[in-house]
């Protein structure tokens, strides 16, 4: 896993994570996979790929799930760099052999609707483009319940992260 604070289990404990969940219930069904959660809260999709060639080195993954690009939008970061950044993110993994997942990831409003338009289809656009599966936006069915989110609206709590592998586990199963 590479991400950021929404799956490094920011503001709870991270054992709790939806991460950890993942791991969970891939033991459960017995699937010869260990997960390792290479999330960082408050990373970029620059960060990620700065960090990347270290974990593909020590880890060998099979699977590398990208949840970035969060932080980018939230910062007003140029939409071409984080593309840039995702696809050779993407291209890294490939070129360790891994298989690549890529979540949706949408920002509030608040940005304007044409940089919050960009932002929302560049997952969906880089995805077709370098042929990899996605993951869905996995905080729809939360923002607007304050008892699964944080103080802060951005965050869910420990309460929310049993939904999001819910939402998440059908597109990691599949490629399992």
């Amino acid at each position: 896993m590479l991400g950021d604070s929404l799956s490094a289990g920011y503001g709870f404990d991270a054992s709790k994570g939806w991460v950890q969940l993942l791991q969970q219930r891939i033991t459960k069904e017995h699937l010869a996979y260990r997960v390792v959660n290479g999330s960082v809260s408050g990373n970029t999709t620059g960060d990620g790929l700065t960090r990347l060639p270290a974990l593909i080195k020590r880890h060998q993954p099979a699977i590398i799930i990208i949840a970035l690009g969060a932080n980018d939008g939230l910062r007003g970061y140029s939409i071409k760099s984080m593309q840039k950044n995702l696809v050779a993110i993407i291209k890294k993994s490939r070129e360790s052999g891994a298989k690549t997942l890529i979540t949706h990831m949408e920002i509030p409003p608040n940005y304007g609707r044409r940089y919050t338009e960009k932002f929302k289809n560049s997952f969906a656009t880089i995805a077709a483009q370098e042929n990899v599966n996605t993951l869905p936006f996995f905080l729809y069915q939360l923002v607007s319940n304050p008892q699964l989110m944080l103080a802060d609206g951005i965050h869910p709590n420990a309460k929310a992260q049993d939904l999001i592998l819910e939402t998440l586990w059908p597109s990691i199963r599949e490629l399992l």
